[in-house]
């Protein structure tokens, strides 16, 4: 089991209970991203059928809906929120309703066309990493969001700097890099990132 733990600059680190909470009987780190990437591509690929239009993906449902069909294969708690603190992430009671104005204001940019949909789809997932309302895989759910906004918006997805951002290294180095930046409100970096 500690093998398993989640341990570098970005991971969310599980709680034990959030441990014993794995369906398959994984090993090692390795074993569970494999299993975690097919259980996301099975996930990635109903999403982009679904016909939920871009408005209606933004609220509660659909966001709770994708995180379970990305880790239902992976982890009993897929698709619930958090219920423990974590090292970063609001506190467990602000949860749902940093969630709701968060689905208001991406409502408000799109009716009003406030930015760009580059720009709505990169605050979108700027603030649902900020948030981190799932025990896991928030960066990843927080960017197929994005991706799958854009699409039903008939754009393209984000490249994401076009590397592989769940293991350490250089391109995941420079998306945290730029996710900090937009923590101190220069979303400049992460624009360029999310189309290289």
């Amino acid at each position: 089991m500690t093998q398993l733990m989640i341990t570098g600059d970005g991971n969310t680190p599980l709680s034990l209970e959030e441990l014993a909470d794995l369906i398959p009987n994984l090993a090692t780190r390795e074993e569970l991203n494999e299993w975690e990437r097919e259980n996301i591509l099975r996930a990635r690929e109903w999403a982009v059928g679904d016909r939920t239009g871009s408005n209606d993906m933004v609220g509660d449902e659909y966001v709770r809906k994708l995180h379970q069909k990305m880790f239902d294969q992976t982890w009993k708690w897929a698709g619930q929120y958090r219920r423990t603190e974590r090292n970063i992430g609001i506190p467990v009671q602000e949860i749902r309703e940093k969630l709701v104005a968060l689905f208001g204001d991406v409502r408000y940019w799109i009716a009003n066309q406030t930015f760009s949909p580059d720009e709505i789809a990169v605050r979108f997932h700027h603030r649902l990493v900020a948030i981190h309302p799932f025990p896991n895989g928030n960066g990843r759910h927080a960017r197929l969001m994005a991706d799958l906004f854009l699409m039903k918006l008939g754009r393209p997805a984000f490249t994401w700097g076009s590397r592989e951002l769940v293991r350490q290294g250089e391109a995941r180095a420079r998306y945290l890099d730029a996710v900090r930046a937009a923590d101190n409100g220069d979303m400049q970096p992460l624009l360029e990132f999310v189309r290289l």
